[in-house]
Order: structure tokens, then C-alpha cells, then sequence
């Protein structure tokens, strides 16, 4: 095989990973756009905000509740990030209360699924449920955007290495063989 035919082939190779590359972050980019503002939008249309920071600071909260949430106080509640620190420190501590540390399943095993408790632990835990739904959506719109700057990077290396392998091909003799 010709040394030239080979370097041909390496650069139209590059050339195509590099557009595929492209291609594979513009496509990330949507799934990042699409999931962040799907998680934003759903959470805006639920008005949900965090108590206030008098609110957390009064004897009603009690200490598994105030350092988690302080730093959102007063704050509307719009990202997944958000969403997981209200379902985990905020709706699960009063679950807990609400139950006396038992479950949705061991209070309608006791009480049967009409009790006032059992109703509001199955409220709860779905708004919960819900919450961390969104927790999930949101970490996978941060997982995209990671992901098109990894391959935004990606593509411009392969694309500087394809310009310098389009270069080397230009310099090489037509007859050199290896």
C-alpha cells in the first residue's frame, strides 16, 4: 500500500469522527436544553418554595431540616438539584413525623388505607416521588452538558489532528510505499 493512500485514509477517517463528534454535541446539547427546561418549567407551574429563613429558624424545624435547606430559603424551588434536597430533607423528615417513623405500607397494614395518616403519607410520598423524578431529569440534563463539552473538545482535537494529517498527506511522495 502506498504511504499516501494510508494517510488519505486516516484523514478522511478524522475527518469523519470529527463531524460525528459534532453531530454527537449538537444532539447533546438538545437533551441538555430539552431536559433542563422540561424540569424547570414542570417545577415553575407548581409554585413550590422553600420555607423562609425565620420560618426555619423558628422551633417548627427541627435541626434534620434547617442546615439543608437554609441555603434555598425564601427561594423558589425550579431545578433538580432543588427539587432533591426539598423531597429528602424537607418532605421525608415529615413523613417521618407524620408516621412516627413507620411507612405508607406498615400504617394501611395497622390503620387500613383510609386513615388519615395513610392518606397523608401516600400524598407525600408521591409529591415526594415526583420531586426526585424531576432530581433524576435534571441530573441527566447536567450529565449532557458535560457531555458536549467533552465532545465539543474532542472534535476540536480531531479536527486540528485532521488538518495536520491533511497536511501530511499534501507532503508526501506519490510513490513512497510502506
Amino acid at each position: 500500500m502506498r504511504r499516501k493512500t494510508l494517510d488519505l485514509l486516516l484523514t478522511l477517517v478524522g475527518a469523519l469522527i470529527t463531524v460525528g463528534l459534532l453531530v454527537a454535541s449538537g444532539l447533546l446539547a438538545w437533551g441538555y436544553t430539552f431536559a433542563n427546561s422540561q424540569v424547570h418549567n414542570q417545577l415553575q407551574q407548581q409554585r413550590v418554595y422553600f420555607p423562609t429563613k425565620s420560618q426555619l429558624e423558628g422551633a417548627a424545624y427541627n435541626k434534620l431540616i434547617t442546615p439543608y435547606l437554609l441555603p434555598y430559603a425564601g427561594k423558589e424551588l425550579l431545578t433538580g438539584r432543588e427539587a432533591e434536597v426539598y423531597a429528602d430533607h424537607y418532605i421525608a423528615v415529615h413523613l417521618k413525623e407524620i408516621g412516627g417513623g413507620k411507612t405508607y405500607s406498615q400504617i394501611t397494614a395497622k390503620e387500613g388505607p383510609l386513615s388519615q395518616t395513610a392518606q397523608l403519607l401516600f400524598q407525600g410520598n408521591t409529591l415526594r416521588g415526583e420531586l426526585l423524578t424531576a432530581y433524576a431529569f435534571g441530573t441527566f440534563a447536567l450529565i449532557a452538558e458535560w457531555s458536549v463539552i467533552a465532545a465539543l473538545i474532542l472534535a476540536v482535537l480531531m479536527l486540528i489532528l485532521t488538518l495536520l494529517g491533511w497536511q501530511h498527506y499534501r507532503r508526501r511522495d506519490p510513490e513512497e510505499v510502506i
